[in-house]
């Protein structure tokens, strides 16, 4: 396949010579030439005003909407019968972002025997529930799953496909966009609409976490995208009298698969797993030593939240990857998050910035951590944390 250019249109302008990132167009005379090397990017169709260039079609072409579109979809992502939190959180953008391209919001639910969950989802802010139920989507397998979502895509012809970047989300959603021959952004932490031209703007980290990068994919569809769990808030549950639950039966279920689920191993877990926790105390290096987590830890029991770390910490291998908190690790909204002995570093910053009310205790005070803190003191973490804990023990008697 090759671009395509219609030389009767052609005026020999040169702007798509300039746009084309990989130097493979030129001109002779007033004649485009199309060298080897193109990609079919589409850069310079998009910056050619006469339309003289196309792109070819192809066989099994990304999806496009219906009209009227099937709207935004969220997947419902569930284990053993409980919704993860993530999707609620979904289903309350969802909403926001569906208003200005006039469409509905449905939860996508798959599994055995869970049907009884579609009025939570209705409640938490779906229009409609699809629930597809079978015997091998009892336990998750990312074939399976990335089946039966790739087939209900396909049926119904959605707009916007959004999904928790959990470890769940993360297995099978690539497959998916794969499958339906689309693009995806992954760890999303904002989202937005251009509603003229229906484009879900879709913003992650980049870089280390150095800049902001929103994206789009205008040429392919559904727009896919999974979005950390945390940074958006849910709805206030309520009734839905008017959505519906519909059940789906899926083809793909009986074809051959190349995998088999075997069993499910309990990870260790915290005393309260962060993504719930209502208070984090969180360290970085500053601590010094990973037997000095002890003192957050006592924190953090006597305000009944969890402890949460920095990269370097675990890195240092002073506290296990679960307590991680930042790009690379989990993506946290408590009401209340202390971030001691930690300088704030932009990866870290982008998994806690959504707390209520952020405290930083720290001796630098040009920190970047002092920059997102609500209450900032300036300070030795080994002389503040235990006077804090001795107050909060006195005012408790």
């Amino acid at each position: 396949m090759s671009l395509i250019l219609y030389s009767e249109k052609c005026i020999a302008c040169g702007n798509c010579i300039e746009a084309c990132p990989f130097g493979v167009l030129r001109l002779e005379g007033d004649t485009l030439i199309i060298g080897e090397g193109c990609t079919l990017c589409g850069a310079c169709v998009e910056v050619c005003e006469v339309e003289a260039l196309a792109l070819p079609e192809t066989e099994g072409e990304s999806i496009r909407p219906a009209v009227p579109p099937d709207g935004i979809w969220v997947f419902a992502e569930q284990r053993a019968g409980a919704l993860a939190p993530v999707t609620a959180e979904l289903l309350g953008e969802a909403r926001r972002l569906a208003e200005p391209l006039g469409v509905k919001v449905a939860a996508v639910l798959l599994g055995h025997q869970v049907a009884d969950l579609g009025e939570n989802l209705l409640a938490a802010g779906a229009d409609k529930v699809y629930v597809a139920e079978h015997p091998r989507l009892q336990d998750f397998l990312e074939e399976t799953y990335a089946a039966a979502l790739t087939e209900l895509a396909r049926k119904f012809k959605p707009e916007i496909i959004l999904a928790g970047a959990t470890y769940l989300g993360r297995a099978f959603i690539p497959q998916v966009a794969a499958s339906l021959k689309t693009g995806l952004t992954a760890d999303c932490t904002a989202f937005a609409i251009d509603p003229e031209k229906r484009l879900l703007l879709q913003t992650r980290p980049a870089f280390g976490g150095n800049i902001m990068a929103t994206i789009i994919t205008p040429r392919t569809f559904p727009q896919m995208a999974t979005a950390r769990p945390g940074v958006f808030k849910p709805v206030t549950p309520s009734a839905n009298p008017a959505g519906e639950v519909i059940r789906v039966e899926l083809a793909t279920m009986d074809a051959p698969r190349r995998s088999r689920f075997v069993a499910t191993v309990a990870e260790i877990k915290e005393r309260i797993p962060l993504s719930v926790a209502e208070v984090i105390v969180a360290g970085g290096r500053g601590l010094k030593d990973g037997k000095n987590f002890k003192l957050l830890e006592e924190l953090a029991d006597l305000l009944g939240g969890a402890v949460g770390a920095t990269r370097g910490a675990v890195d240092a291998g002073w506290i296990p990857y679960a307590h991680q908190i930042g790009q690379t690790g989990k993506t946290v909204s408590p009401k209340l998050y202390f971030a001691i002995g930690l300088s704030g570093a932009s990866q870290h910053v982008v998994g806690m910035q959504s707390a209520d009310v952020i405290v930083a205790i720290n001796k630098d005070p040009q920190a970047p951590i002092f920059q997102v803190a609500d209450v900032g003191l300036v300070g030795d973490l080994f002389e503040i944390v235990p006077a804090l804990i001795q107050a909060i023990k006195k005012d408790r008697g």
